[in-house]
């Protein structure tokens, strides 16, 4: 089952805001040149890439420190390791349906 906030992100008509970054010139024109070796219209779709890829490497790594963080927690609280092993179980497959 996929999670409302990737739900929401596969929506093609989401909100969308403009916003100012300046960035260097050479950058730029590195990134003309790459865009359409990696299969991308223009140099604003391959940022768009660039963002959304560390964002989910982000997003990832965070939820694991959480998760870890939650497994130490209920052990300290005496939660046997059958239970937590059979919970982290479950999650692994629900994020992945």
């Amino acid at each position: 089952m996929l999670s409302e906030r990737l739900r929401n992100r596969l929506q093609k008509n989401r909100p969308m805001t403009s916003i100012t970054l300046r960035i260097p010139v050479d950058v730029v024109e590195s990134m003309k040149e790459i865009a359409p070796l990696k299969g991308f219209s223009g140099y604003q779709t391959l940022l768009k890439s660039y963002i959304s890829e560390g964002l989910r490497k982000d997003e990832a790594q965070f939820s694991n420190l959480s998760v870890a963080r939650l497994i130490d927690a209920l052990r300290k609280h005496g939660v046997s390791e059958a239970i937590i092993e059979e919970a982290k179980r479950d999650l692994t497959s629900t994020s992945s349906e």
